[in-house]
């Protein structure tokens, strides 16, 4: 009989954590899991899965309008934010149920409050102390704001799905992938709506073509972007939240939402008791097998650094558990052409490099993209445009990137993820028949270069 409680303690109920105690309890294993806020963690909660809700919410207004081409005649829409908000938290609540029903159903138990961890063996939750044979801490990331007078006023991505009243005129503060998509959200919903942003143009990382033709669509779609400046000061006033910029200009808003980054959810953990240290942005350093330098005590997700990838937390923890309780070879986690999206207006899909970094990384290569209006376009006189772009391998015309910019370019991009993990060249997608008429048979037509 084992002298600990659990053969897997396991801290943090996000994608990672859950998936983790899930499979290790269906090979036979003890497993504890415990939480003190989100069952599901941010995705489910406060992330990925209430702000697809919203995304889809705030299409509907460029929706009605484009109806009027195709023959609808639509009375004046109005959106009542009570409703969708109501929605979503039902929705949220019922898949909570459905996590702790998993949880329970797999014979893993689950333990409430915030867990202090004592020893490389013991964790403390409450007035209780549990103990592991391993632990695995899970914790994920939390929203950082930087420090400026009035940063008090400013609200994070946990608190944004709640607001009491719609902001009818909305700022965000910062330019990634968070930024951009609750920008373009509000806007879509009806707010008047300014991004502010220190650099030139958001989305920092991404194919600087993407970049800058993201950019100008959200523009086009009526976010004000206050790009090159940064926040020195947010006031409270009578009639809204005064936000001062560093170019000495004013705006006058009803919500800030601060989207400047996130840092791990370390806070109150106990690490200090066992001697582990985090960076500056509240990472733990994890070896390839995702121990952290204390033996027994592991750590992956966010809390780790790398992707903030909702699917690449429950990769790692396969990956986690096969090598701690398999007796087959061990797997190693291969975070080469991972594929992403980003739900701004217009979407954004994404998978392998960009134009940049394969400039780096090759010795020569050729780039095909190309923009157009999607025939769902012409009839409304929306003017929307869509990008898509494929990067080849000179040598071995192998495609090492393709980015698409347009509706749906998510959906779109999960299946050509698949052929650039599996090494196919430009050559094999050119012998590939393209379904028309549909914008995704671009990828599969673009014989002409743009450019090497």
């Amino acid at each position: 009989m084992s002298k600990f409680d659990f053969d897997l303690l396991v801290i943090g109920a996000g994608s990672g954590g859950v998936r983790a105690a899930r499979t290790a309890a269906s090979q036979g294993i003890k497993v504890g899991i415990i939480e003190d806020r989100y069952w599901g963690g941010t995705c489910v909660n406060v992330g990925c899965v209430p702000k697809k809700l919203y995304s889809y919410a705030a299409h509907f207004a460029e929706d009605f309008k484009d109806a009027a081409g195709y023959g609808w005649t639509v009375s004046k829409p109005e959106f009542h934010w009570p409703t969708l908000r109501d929605n979503r938290a039902a929705e949220i609540l019922r898949l909570n149920g459905i996590y702790n029903r998993m949880l329970e159903a797999s014979g893993v138990q689950r333990i409430e409050g915030r867990g202090k961890i004592l020893s490389a063996n013991s964790v403390q939750v409450g007035d209780k102390t549990y103990t592991g044979e391993r632990l695995l801490i899970a914790t994920g990331s939390w929203p950082f704001i930087p420090e400026f007078s009035g940063s008090e006023f400013c609200l994070t991505s946990n608190e944004i799905f709640d607001l009491p009243e719609f902001p009818k005129r909305f700022l965000v503060y910062g330019g990634g992938y968070i930024a951009v998509e609750f920008a373009s959200i509000f806007n879509g919903l009806g707010a008047e709506t300014h991004l502010v942003y220190r650099g030139e143009k958001p989305l920092r990382g991404f194919d600087e073509e993407v970049r800058e033709f993201v950019t100008a669509e959200i523009k086009a779609h009526g976010v004000q972007m206050q790009l090159g400046c940064e926040i020195t000061a947010v006031e409270k006033q009578a009639t809204g939240l005064l936000v001062k910029l560093n170019d000495g200009r004013n705006l006058e808003v009803d919500a800030v939402l601060c989207a400047t980054g996130r840092r791990g959810n370390v806070e109150n953990l106990g690490l200090e008791n066992v001697g582990l240290e985090v960076n500056n942005k509240g990472e733990l350093s994890v070896d390839s097998n995702f121990c952290t330098q204390v033996p027994g005590i592991y750590a992956l997700g966010d809390v780790v650094g790398g992707p903030q990838l909702t699917p690449v937390a429950l990769a790692e923890a396969m990956v986690l558990v096969h090598n701690l309780y398999s007796s087959e070879a061990p797997r190693k986690m291969d975070y080469k052409n991972i594929p992403t999206a980003v739900f701004c207006h217009p979407n954004i899909g994404t998978v392998g490099l960009g134009e940049e970094e394969a400039r780096k990384k090759y010795p020569a290569i050729r780039v095909y993209s190309t923009s157009f209006k999607p025939m769902r376009n012409t009839l409304s006189g929306n003017s929307s445009r869509s990008l898509m772009k494929l990067i080849v391998d000179d040598a071995s015309d192998k495609v090492i990137g393709c980015h698409v910019v347009g509706p749906d370019a998510g959906e779109l991009v999960q299946g050509i993820g698949i052929a650039v993990k599996a090494g196919l060249t430009k050559a094999d997608f050119d012998a590939t028949i393209g379904i028309h008429p549909t914008s995704a048979e671009e990828l599969v037509t673009m014989r002409t270069l743009t450019r090497n």
